[in-house]
């Protein structure tokens, strides 16, 4: 099966499918590794760890484009993608659409903040006109029908934050009728909100968790409750990234003043264990099939 059609498959399902956030290629195997059956590429952590700024769209569509095709040839499982805005009016939004589909992402999320965007979970966002975001799901649309269909098209809705749970869910209807194949209402405030975005919004709800980063909007819900009130999707899109920085300034403060962290194994995982994760094995089996001069 096509990874658009499965990744369409597990959120028709409603069964609450948790998408933890990749920052990288690495983040991407590890989450595969753990036995996760998507992920979600996370913009916040591709601009934090490649250009150590904040989510307020300074990273560009042509970099996330190279790194999402990175995370997907990294992997086996769906990709989602992050388009933000959609990089900006709906013909832009058109062609990233292909240009995602093309790199092998199985679906992609976006938004209808204005330009520049933050993080849904940071203050100062705004909100574009429901009619321009519902033209522009429109064109993203049509770019998916021209290629492929199963691609899953993730409406997001920052409205609660701006003009609360009444607009997000009028907002989430009117994204669905115009194309969105799942409706992702961001931040919201208390599990009854949760409730009625799924009972009220006629498609597929996805949720955004912040797990155990303090700090985020929404309140801390276990997967079981989300999956019992019908949520379609979960994701998570910071931990992974704030449990590695975690582990470097962990290691990094074992060896600060001239040490080394001889005995520290806790703090690193095994290099045989890395060689593993990035296939070193295989490679070096292609070295021997078809070097020359291979030495053991």
């Amino acid at each position: 099966m096509k990874k658009t059609s499965l990744l369409k498959k597990y959120i028709l399902e409603r069964n609450a499918l948790v998408c933890p956030g990749a920052h990288d290629a690495i983040s991407a195997k590890l989450i595969e590794q753990s036995g996760f059956r998507a992920l979600q590429v996370s913009g916040f952590g591709l601009s934090a760890t490649y250009l150590g700024l904040p989510d307020m769209a300074f990273i560009g569509f042509s970099d996330v484009l190279n790194f999402t095709r990175n995370i997907v040839n990294a992997v086996n499982v769906p990709v989602m993608a992050d388009a933000d805005t959609g990089y900006g009016n709906s013909i832009n939004a058109m062609h990233v659409t292909r240009e995602f589909i093309r790199a092998g992402a199985a679906g992609m999320n976006i938004e209808d903040q204005v330009f520049p965007k933050r993080c849904g979970h940071l203050e100062g966002k705004q909100i574009i006109p429901l009619g321009e975001m519902v033209l522009k799901i429109k064109a993203c649309a049509e770019a998916r029908d021209e290629i492929d269909p199963d691609f899953v098209l993730n409406a997001r809705t920052d409205a609660i934050a701006v003009a609360g749970v009444d607009e997000a869910i009028r907002r989430g209807n009117a994204y669905a009728e115009a194309g969105a194949d799942l409706i992702f209402v961001e931040a919201p405030r208390t599990v009854e909100q949760i409730e009625r975005v799924v009972k009220e919004i006629k498609a597929p709800v996805s949720i955004n968790l912040m797990d155990a980063v303090v700090g985020g909007k929404t309140p801390l819900v276990s997967i079981d409750t989300l999956r019992k009130l019908g949520v379609a999707r979960v994701s998570i899109p910071v931990g992974p990234l704030f449990a590695a920085v975690r582990g470097m300034r962990e290691y990094l403060d074992a060896i600060k003043g001239d040490r080394i962290a001889e005995g520290r194994t806790d703090l690193v995982v095994p290099f045989a264990d890395f060689k593993n994760l990035v296939g070193f094995d295989g490679f070096r089996d292609l070295e021997r099939k078809h070097l020359p001069s291979f030495i053991e």
